[in-house]
C-alpha cells in the first residue's frame, strides 16, 4: 500500500529505536499511523460532502474541484521538502508543527464563510499534511532499527493508509448526514489534539546524520508547475481549451516544467533526482502511482455526483456504497505486501490492473443500481489494495540505499498528483451537466479508470525484469 518516505529515510540514525522497549516502539507506530490516517482521510472525506458544500456556499462544480485540489496540490508539492526540513531541524518537532498547522487549518475550514476562505484553508491543511506523512514514516523507521520489525511496521502503515483513503467517503457521508458538511473538518480537531499529546509523551526526537540542503528554487518551480497543470485541467472546460487564457496556461506549464528540469540538473542536492527517471522501471512505476490515484479519485467523484444528483441518494447512502471499496482495500493491502515480499511486484500488479480495469468496465456498461455500484466498488477497492505496495517496491528496486528514499518520496508525490488530476478530470466531465445527463457525461471518466487499470498491467510487465 502507499507509503510515504523522506529522501533521507535510509540514512536514519538507529540510536533512538535501540533504547526503546517493544511496547514503546509500537506506541510510536500507533501515534504516527494516526497522523497518516488523518492525511489519507482528508484526501477523500470531502468528496461525498461536495454537493452539500456546493449548496451551503452557493458554488458550482469548478469551485468544488478547488476545495479538493487545493489540499492535494499543496501536499504533493511540499512532501519532499518537508522531509528535508525534518531531517535538519528534528522529526518530532516538525511532526508536531504539522499537527498544529493541520488542526488550525481544519478549524478554519469548519468556520469558512465563503469559497475563497475554504480553499485557502484547505491549502493550509495541505501544508500541515506535508509535515505529517513523510516525517512520521521517518520517525517509525528510526524507532525500529530491526529490519524484520520495521518491515512489519511498514506493512501496518500501508494498511492504515489504504484504510484511510477508502474509509473517507463512508465517514464523510455519515458526518454530512448527521451534522452537516462542516463536521468533516470539525472531526479532525480531537484527533489532532490526541496525536499532539501522545507525540509529546512517547515519540523520541531524531535527525538524519547528514541533512539534505533545502532546494528553494526547485520547490517553487515544482509547486508552480503542479498548480498550473491542475488549474488548466480544472478551468479548461469552462474557459475553452483553445481560449487565450488556456493557451497562456499551457505556456506556463511548459515554462515552469522546463525551468524545473534545468534547475534540478544543475544542483548538487536537487529536490528531485531526475536521474532516476533514466531507469525505465522507475519511470513506469511513478506513472503507475499516478494512474492508481487518478482511477481512485475519478471513481469516487463520478459516483458521488451520479448517486446524489442523478439518483437522489443521500450523502450517507452514497458514502455507505463505498464500503466494499474500504473492505477490498483493507483486506488486500497486507496481502499485497506479503505477495510482493515473497514473489516480487509482478503478481500483485497484475491483480491490481485486472481488478481496476474490471471495475471501470462495469461502471462503463452497467447502470447506477445498487448491486452494480457495490460490485464495482469492491473490484476497485481490491485493485487499489493490491496496487501500492508493488509500485513502491518497483520504484525502489535495485537502487542503492541513499537513493531509495528519494525514489519513495517521488512516488508518494506522484500519488498526490494523481489525486489532483483525477479531481480535475472528473470535475471537468460533470461540470454544468444536468442530473439526467450525468450517466452519459461520466462515460469518458470510466474509460479513464479502465485505461489506468490496463496501464498497471504494463507496469507489471516492466517490473518483471527488475
Amino acid at each position: 500500500m502507499a507509503t510515504t518516505a523522506t529522501p533521507s529515510t535510509p540514512t536514519t540514525t538507529p540510536a533512538p529505536g535501540a533504547a526503546l522497549s517493544a511496547r514503546r516502539r509500537w506506541t510510536v507506530l500507533a501515534v504516527c499511523a494516526l497522523s497518516l490516517f488523518l492525511v489519507g482521510l482528508d484526501t477523500t472525506i470531502v468528496n461525498v460532502g461536495l454537493p452539500a458544500i456546493g449548496r451551503g456556499l452557493a458554488v458550482g462544480t469548478h469551485g468544488l474541484e478547488w476545495i479538493v485540489d487545493a489540499y492535494t496540490v499543496v501536499l504533493a508539492s511540499l512532501l519532499i521538502s518537508a522531509g528535508a526540513l525534518a531531517d535538519r531541524f528534528g522529526r518530532r518537532r516538525v511532526f508536531q508543527c504539522g499537527l498544529v498547522v493541520f488542526g488550525l487549518a481544519s478549524l478554519a475550514c469548519a468556520l469558512a464563510p465563503s469559497l475563497g476562505v475554504l480553499v485557502a484553508a484547505r491549502a493550509l491543511q495541505g501544508v500541515g499534511a506535508s509535515m505529517l506523512s513523510p516525517v512520521a514514516l521517518a520517525i517509525v523507521v528510526s524507532a525500529m532499527p530491526d529490519p524484520r520489525e520495521r518491515a512489519r511496521a511498514i506493512g501496518v502503515w500501508a494498511s492504515v493508509f489504504g484504510l484511510s483513503m477508502a474509509a473517507g467517503p463512508v465517514t464523510g457521508g455519515a458526518l454530512v448526514a448527521a451534522f452537516g458538511w462542516r463536521s468533516v473538518f470539525w472531526v479532525n480537531l480531537p484527533v489532532v489534539l490526541v496525536a499532539v499529546v501522545l507525540s509529546v509523551l512517547f515519540v523520541p526526537e531524531s535527525r538524519a546524520p547528514r541533512a539534505r540542503r533545502l532546494d528553494l528554487p526547485g520547490q517553487l518551480l515544482l509547486t508552480a508547475a503542479v498548480c498550473a497543470t491542475v488549474a488548466v485541467l480544472i478551468e479548461g472546460p469552462r474557459i475553452g481549451w483553445a481560449a487565450a487564457p488556456a493557451l497562456a496556461g499551457y505556456a506556463v506549464v511548459a515554462a515552469t516544467t522546463a525551468a524545473f528540469a534545468l534547475v534540478e540538473r544543475r544542483r548538487a542536492e536537487p529536490l528531485m533526482d531526475l536521474g532516476l527517471f533514466r531507469r525505465p522501471v522507475f519511470g513506469t512505476a511513478v506513472l503507475g502511482a499516478v494512474a492508481v490515484f487518478v482511477a481512485l479519485t475519478v471513481s469516487l467523484l463520478l459516483t458521488t455526483f451520479q448517486l446524489q444528483h442523478a439518483r437522489g441518494w443521500t450523502p450517507l447512502a452514497a458514502g455507505a456504497a463505498t464500503l466494499p471499496m474500504a473492505l477490498g482495500a483493507t483486506v488486500c493491502a497486507p496481502l499485497s505486501g506479503a505477495l510482493t515480499s515473497r514473489f516480487g511486484p509482478r503478481r500483485p500488479l497484475l491483480l491490481a490492473g485486472g481488478f481496476t480495469a474490471a471495475g471501470g468496465v462495469l461502471c462503463l456498461v452497467g447502470r447506477a443500481e445498487l448491486p452494480v455500484v457495490l460490485l464495482a466498488y469492491l473490484l476497485l477497492g481490491v485493485g487499489f489494495g493490491f496496487a501500492n505496495a508493488p509500485i513502491t517496491n518497483t520504484a525502489v528496486s535495485g537502487l542503492p540505499a541513499d537513493r531509495a528514499g528519494v525514489a519513495g518520496a517521488i512516488t508518494s508525490t506522484a500519488r498526490q498528483v494523481g489525486s489532483a488530476v483525477g479531481v480535475a478530470v472528473a470535475g471537468g466531465l460533470v461540470a454544468g451537466v444536468a442530473p439526467d445527463g450525468l450517466a452519459v457525461a461520466a462515460r469518458p471518466g470510466w474509460l479513464v479508470v479502465t485505461a489506468c487499470g490496463l496501464f498497471l498491467l504494463l507496469v507489471a510487465r516492466a517490473s518483471r525484469g527488475r
